[in-house]
């Protein structure tokens, strides 16, 4: 297949600032739509990238940004659960509203292959059961709710010509340029490393997460795969189905034995075991890298200096980002 020309929403995030510099090596021409309330300096300079400074709900921006794109990856997005209620409003506007007028205009602008990063968060809680690509949805919040209608509204928008893909990502952990602090093994080794005290906040409960490296690398494998292989498919994607407790295990493992680990009760029991089976069998897909890889490479960013003023910067932080912008 030749390189294709991606067009990447939200590409200056969290992942997108991983996975921008990954399709680069890979000889693929890239376009970034993102509104880089977290810097214009998590992205490379680079002949090859074009970026646009624009919202994805101001349907000119979308179409100026998907000139000469034959492919979309769509990450942008108010994510997780906090972030969204901080004005359930501006969530809805951005996680659902638009995405059928960018659906629209990508077909329109010729797009033949167009990824949604959807949630693993679409499940709700299954308890006791591996969860897998088959059972109901059954989302607990706005956030979740709203990436399940965006699933719905791709597969009624698919045609022939117009190949679908959504990838429902465990929880993403480890080092980014634009990073976040604000994910369960984030958190907790940033923690470790300043506090030197982590809180485990019940500690049996089931985790899935995803070391950012391999989530980055399965957008790269779902650009190059077949029509067949991932036509109005889902996958689920993750790795390692962790308690809590294990998790804050492998940090303090990491860090030191001088970190102090304290449980303390929770209401939030939700436990979930996702099931990546079905990836791996259908795209050849199984992650390169462990969580307490995740952990070491940030462990390595806040000691070299890469991640000043981790406690307190909101540029870590997506709701204190938010409420600093004051974004509408």
């Amino acid at each position: 297949m030749s390189k294709r020309h991606v067009l990447v929403t939200g590409g200056a995030g969290y992942v997108g600032a991983v996975l921008i510099p990954k399709l680069l090596d890979a000889g693929y021409e890239v376009t970034v739509l993102d509104l880089f309330i977290y810097g214009e300096d998590v992205l490379p300079k680079h002949e090859r990238l074009r970026t646009v400074k624009g919202d994805i709900r101001d349907i000119e921006a979308v179409k100026d940004a998907l000139t000469g794109c034959d492919s979309v990856i769509h990450l942008a997005c108010i994510s997780n659960d906090p972030s969204f209620e901080l004005d359930p409003g501006l969530g809805k506007s951005i996680n659902f509203d638009c995405f059928r007028p960018l659906v629209r205009a990508a077909k329109a602008a010729g797009v033949n292959r167009f990824i949604y990063a959807s949630s693993s968060s679409v499940y709700g809680i299954k308890e006791g059961v591996e969860v897998t690509e088959e059972l109901e949805l059954e989302p607990l919040t706005d956030y979740s709710k709203f990436k399940a209608m965006c699933e719905a509204v791709l597969e009624e928008e698919r045609e022939p010509g117009f190949v679908t893909l959504t990838l429902r990502p465990a929880t993403v952990c480890g080092y980014s340029p634009r990073q976040r602090l604000d994910v369960v093994v984030n958190i907790l080794t940033n923690h470790a490393v300043h506090n030197h005290k982590i809180k485990v906040f019940g500690g049996e409960q089931l985790r899935p997460n995803i070391h950012i490296e391999d989530m980055c690398d399965l957008y790269l494998l779902a650009l190059e795969a077949p029509d067949e292989m991932i036509d109005g498919k889902v996958f689920n994607a993750g790795y390692e189905n962790h308690k809590v407790r294990e998790l804050a295990e492998t940090v303090k493992k990491a860090v030191g034995d001088d970190v102090e680990m304290v449980v303390e009760p929770t209401d939030d029991n939700r436990s979930y075991h996702v099931s990546s089976a079905k990836i791996a069998k259908e795209l050849g897909f199984t992650p390169k890298h462990t969580i307490a890889e995740a952990v070491e490479g940030l462990v390595a960013a806040f000691r070299d200096g890469r991640l000043p003023d981790a406690l307190n910067d909101p540029r870590y932080y997506n709701i204190r980002m938010m409420q600093k912008i004051d974004l509408k």
